[in-house]
């Protein structure tokens, strides 16, 4: 099928205007992260010193029996069926049976007996969806769908089930609506103006309050927080996109407050030389004030901030979704490097999921004539967080299935 490097099987995919912010300048500096950057702080041969973080403050809660790393450390299940994408978009029953098929095989048990095993009908679960790059390499509506039928028949009420990113806006264009997904609440910790973010002479009132603060302020809890030793700007462009500026990143409100657990589905895809997958998900989705934080501490923010209780205790299930993925130009999406993976990666540790889902996409960007650096330093977090506690990194740990 692909006789030349980098051909896409996307070819027909038009960038419209969000697509257009999603990729352009303004999407790079939004929740995408910019790990060139970041490379290139990391390439001195004395490379800076790490910001401080209040990552001690994170470490020091009691841990629950749903911690990371989860009820099943190290566990990663690969699911890979060819037919479960059919003329470029995923076939509903074959996901289906993947899911239950992965289900089954990380813990052991059918679909209805694991939904014991992390929920209860009383929880409020929040399945937190990647919508970045709508059409091409956002996590798919049909995955979710069989989320949520799963967890219906196991006797949670629709209204207890959240989808949410960071980005409101995003959500609807990636065909979360409530048309599609009927009583399901569907939610992004805050709002952006689109055309405020093209054109900085714009009016600024539709995302500024008559004090001058975000609209979308009251939606992060100012008692939980990331908090890092560097500056966020002080222009208007970044409040718009990222709340706050200062050295605090704050978690949204939906996490610290109103979900008991999370389902965590990204997708399949690569930050530069890293991954933008199950950590990165949740590391700049999760919190607001993002973006001053990419150049010093880019991949330990992944580690960081799922450190936090609020994500650490409640984080019970992570599928990556490589339906469709993505082995160059991430994280923001580019059809030409997009293709068929047919693939679904199921993990309660999300940093074992990371480590197995790296190589995999190292191998494809060298199958495809990529120039890879493979320096540890693009997984030295995954490491970081099994000394933290947080996971399994270490590859002769970690327990790889098929199914």
């Amino acid at each position: 099928m692909y006789s030349r490097p980098y051909q896409s099987i996307v070819s027909d995919t038009k960038l419209d205007r969000r697509r257009f912010l999603q990729v352009g300048a303004v999407g790079a500096g939004l929740m995408l992260g910019t790990p060139s950057a970041w490379a290139q702080e990391a390439d001195k041969a004395t490379p800076p010193p790490k910001p401080k973080t209040n990552i001690d403050e994170a470490l020091k809660a009691p841990r629950t029996k749903y911690s990371l790393p989860g009820l099943y450390p190290g566990r990663v299940v690969h699911v890979q069926d060819d037919k479960a994408m059919v003329k470029d978009s995923p076939s509903p029953s074959v996901v289906e049976q993947m899911f239950n098929r992965g289900l089954e095989q990380l813990t052991g048990k059918g679909t209805k007996e694991s939904f014991g095993l992390f929920f209860t009908p009383d929880d409020v679960v929040g399945i937190k969806v990647n919508p970045v790059g709508s059409g091409l390499i956002s996590t798919k509506p049909e995955l979710v769908q069989v989320l949520v039928s799963w967890l219906t028949a196991g006797g949670l009420p629709k209204e207890r089930i959240v989808i949410w990113d960071r980005f409101d806006y995003m959500l609807a264009d990636a065909g979360y609506t409530a048309e599609r997904f009927p009583g399901v609440k569907i939610e992004g910790l805050q709002t952006m103006d689109e055309r405020a973010a093209e054109d900085p002479q714009a009016d600024q009132s539709r995302w500024r309050d008559a004090d001058g603060n975000h609209i979308s302020a009251s939606n992060f809890d100012k008692d939980t927080f990331y908090w890092a030793d560097v500056e966020g700007p002080q222009d208007a462009a970044y409040l718009n996109q990222h709340v706050f500026n200062g050295k605090h990143s704050y978690f949204g409100k939906l996490v610290t407050q109103r979900l008991t657990k999370i389902i965590n589905v990204p997708v399949f895809k690569n930050a530069g030389n890293g991954i933008s997958m199950a950590t990165k998900n949740l590391g700049y989705g999760a919190i607001c004030n993002t973006n001053r934080l990419h150049k010093p501490l880019f991949f330990d923010v992944c580690t960081e901030v799922l450190a936090f209780p609020c994500i650490r205790d409640k984080l019970v299930l992570n599928v990556t979704d490589g339906l469709r993925a993505q082995y160059d130009g991430g994280p923001m999406p580019a059809a030409q490097f997009a293709y068929e993976f047919n693939s679904l990666f199921f993990a309660t540790d999300p940093f074992a999921l990371d480590a197995v889902c790296h190589p995999l996409i190292i191998e494809k960007r060298k199958e495809r004539g990529v120039k890879v650096d493979e320096h540890p330093r693009y997984t030295e977090y995954l490491r970081y967080a099994e000394r933290l506690g947080l996971g399994v990194a270490d590859p002769a740990r970690i327990t790889k299935l098929s199914a």
